[in-house]
């Protein structure tokens, strides 16, 4: 056990938040994503939901505020899909709770799946809420 890493985030999951570099991605993938057809490196967080993971990844993570204009992003709404993702407002809440500047940004489904095989790592979470995939941009101290 180590002091001040919240007990949710795997061994696997901080050796990998630990290994990015600055500029690396990571995703907040929701149940519904591909996981492991869009990349190899995928750490199974089953049972959890994305935001409880954000608040924690955020406790360890720096977002890239100083070099990047967008430093988190989220798959936008498939065109004739009539819904409204309220996760998106629950993110926005805990982004700004967190001591991390940060913009969003949105991006085409199968765009957003092209970016996330360029991720460091996949997070394949029990999320079931629609449209709650997540990608960090990470930062430097």
């Amino acid at each position: 056990m180590l002091k001040k890493i919240p007990k949710i985030l795997s061994p696997e999951l901080v050796k990998i938040l630990m290994e990015m570099g600055h500029g690396d991605e990571i995703v907040l993938a929701d149940g519904n994503f591909p996981s492991a057809r869009i990349r190899q490196r995928v750490v199974r967080a089953d049972g959890h939901k994305c935001d409880e993971l954000l608040k924690s990844i955020l406790e360890l993570f720096p977002l890239d505020s100083k070099y990047s204009p967008t430093q988190v992003f989220l798959m936008e709404v498939t065109p004739g899909d009539d819904y409204k993702p309220e996760i998106w407002e629950t993110y926005k809440e805990t982004l700004e709770t967190s001591e991390e500047d940060f913009s969003i940004g949105y991006i085409e489904r199968f765009d957003f799946y092209e970016r996330a095989k360029d991720a460091y790592a996949v997070v394949a979470t029990g999320e079931d809420a629609l449209y709650a995939n997540i990608i960090l941009k990470k930062g430097v101290l």
